[in-house]
Parts: structure tokens; sequence; C-alpha cells
């Protein structure tokens, strides 16, 4: 399995904004993407305006058709602007 996380920095004043994006763009993932396996959307209360992903796809190609995706696409474009950094990592699930 490929895995992916994030974690974005939020400029505060889009954090209301930013969250029900972020969780569609989660929901589009999971229901209309067959190499999605899960994709978490996780939020820390004591680092405001923080979110971390966990991505769990089938393999590279899986999440390269997400990245293509049209609600990926969407949502990377209406949240450009909300996103103060951004980091990603890829890993390999051994065991699950």
């Amino acid at each position: 399995m490929y895995v992916v996380t994030v974690e974005f920095a939020i400029d505060a004043a889009h954090w209301e904004a930013f969250l029900p994006k972020m969780q569609e763009n989660a929901r589009m993932s999971r229901e209309c993407e067959p190499g999605c396996r899960q994709f978490d959307v996780c939020i820390d209360d004591a680092k405001p305006s923080a979110v971390f992903l966990y991505e769990v796809y089938d393999d590279r190609a899986a999440f390269d058709a997400h990245l293509a995706a049209p609600h990926f696409l969407a949502f990377a474009a209406a949240t450009q602007a909300m996103v103060a950094r951004r980091t990603i990592a890829t890993w390999s699930r051994i065991a699950g």
C-alpha cells in the first residue's frame, strides 16, 4: 500500500472555510476513487489551524489518479490561498 501524510498550516482567517472543503475532498476521494482505501482528516485541538491527513492508496498510480481527479483539482484551486504551509511525505505500508 502507498501511504501519503500531509500536514497543513492553515491561515487562521480561512480556517472555517477550509475545513468543510477538506472534508468534502476526503469524502469524494473515498467514494469516487477505487484506489483510495483510506483518507483521514485529523485536527489537533492544541494546535489551532493545523490539519493532518493520512491517506492510503493501492499504489502510486492510484495516488496519481487522485491528484488528477476533478474534485481534487477543484479543492486545490479553492484552497490554495488558505494554506500557509503544506508538508507531504510518502510511505510504504508493510503491515496492516
